[in-house]
This record gives C-alpha cells, sequence and structure tokens, in this order.
C-alpha cells in the first residue's frame, strides 16, 4: 500500500513523465527501493511536504542524509524565526544564485502567494537590486545576498538583523540559505529535472 501510495503521489506530482536524458539520478524504479529507502520516502510523503519531489529524488540514494536534510528542512521552510515569506525570498536569493532552475520553479509561486511581490521576483531573476521591498525585506535581502556572493557579512548589515530578528532569526537566516545552498548543490550536480516549464526557467547570467 505504502509504495502504491507513493507512486500515486509523485505521478500526480508529475515526476512520472519521462526522465530528461541529462538527469544523472532520476526518479527509480519502486521495486528497485530498499526498506531504508522506502522509509525515508514514506516520511516524507506523512510530513508537511506530502509527497517526494524535487531534491529528494536524487537523496533517496542516500537515505539517512535524506531524512536527517528534510527533517531541518522542515524547521527552515515552515517554523523558522524569521517566517515564512521571508524564508521564501531567501529561497529565491539561493535558487537565482546556483541557477537553481527546480527550485525557482517550486518556490517562485509560493513565494507570490505568501506576500512577495511580483516585481521583487522579477528583479532577482534578472539579477537587479528589487525596488520597493518592505523594511524586513530589505534586510534578509541585503543580509542573504552578502553571504552568498561575498561569503561573509558586514558589520552593518549584520547588525541590522540582528537588531530586527535577533540571535535566533540570524542563525535562522543563515540556515536557511545555508540548507538551500545544500539543496541546490545537490541538483545541480546530479541534473535534476525540472518537472515542467509553467514557471519560466532562471536565464544563466553572462560572464
Amino acid at each position: 500500500m505504502k509504495i502504491l501510495k507513493l507512486m500515486s503521489l509523485l505521478c500526480l506530482l508529475g515526476v512520472c513523465m519521462q526522465v530528461n536524458a541529462q538527469d544523472r539520478m532520476p526518479i527509480p524504479a519502486m521495486d528497485q527501493l530498499n526498506d531504508a529507502q522506502r522509509k525515508a520516502a514514506q516520511d516524507i510523503i506523512d510530513g508537511p511536504r506530502k509527497a517526494l519531489y524535487g531534491p529528494f529524488i536524487p537523496l533517496l540514494r542516500s537515505p539517512e542524509l535524506m531524512d536527517r536534510s528534510s527533517k531541518m528542512g522542515e524547521y527552515l521552510r515552515y517554523k523558522s524565526a524569521i517566517g515564512t515569506k521571508l524564508s521564501e525570498l531567501v529561497i529565491l536569493i539561493v535558487a537565482r544564485h546556483w541557477t537553481q532552475q527546480v527550485e525557482w520553479y517550486l518556490h517562485q509561486p509560493i513565494a507570490l502567494k505568501v506576500g512577495i511581490k511580483q516585481e521583487v521576483i522579477d528583479a532577482i531573476a534578472d539579477g537587479r537590486t528589487p525596488q520597493g521591498m518592505s523594511e524586513d525585506e530589505q534586510i534578509v535581502y541585503d543580509f542573504s545576498t552578502e553571504i552568498n556572493t561575498n561569503k561573509g557579512v558586514s558589520d552593518v548589515t549584520y547588525n541590522r538583523a540582528k537588531a530586527r530578528f535577533g540571535d535566533t532569526g540570524v542563525i535562522d537566516m543563515l540556515g536557511v540559505n545555508g540548507y538551500y545552498n545544500f539543496l541546490a548543490i545537490i541538483m545541480n550536480g546530479v541534473r535534476t529535472e525540472n518537472p515542467d516549464t509553467k514557471v519560466a526557467p532562471l536565464k544563466p547570467f553572462v560572464k
């Protein structure tokens, strides 16, 4: 029953489509999963994500890593001290930094739904500094852009973030940045396929 449930949910999300030849770790056949993989997959399906998709398809190859990382991700995505809206802003910044199409595909609609303005999303996609952000969004944007681009955060930016969000908020914001960097590295490394083209893909930056 659990395998059938897993297969039906995967198909519902469109991951049963023919995989791209470039995808180095597409979803394996259900009868090829071992007990640890089945359990890790079922735990994700039974959790707030409700299905197996995106980075968790390649992560199936290491079920313990998938299990541990998914639990951290559940906290950072759904319960972080900076809240869902600002966490989604961080995710878009990281996705753009890595030109990570699956992260962008999954989170661009969510960001719009939770209140990130379309013009802010478009600016991030284009690699431009967004205009018209709220004070909280500006703090998160500056902090996340600096840590991803400069591999550090200036005292001015750090102190603004700490004054607004406190130590817990700063750590959680770094955690969201780090977690989605981790997922981007996984998916870029194995060329995880973008589920479809309903969301315009990120264009590579000109070097």
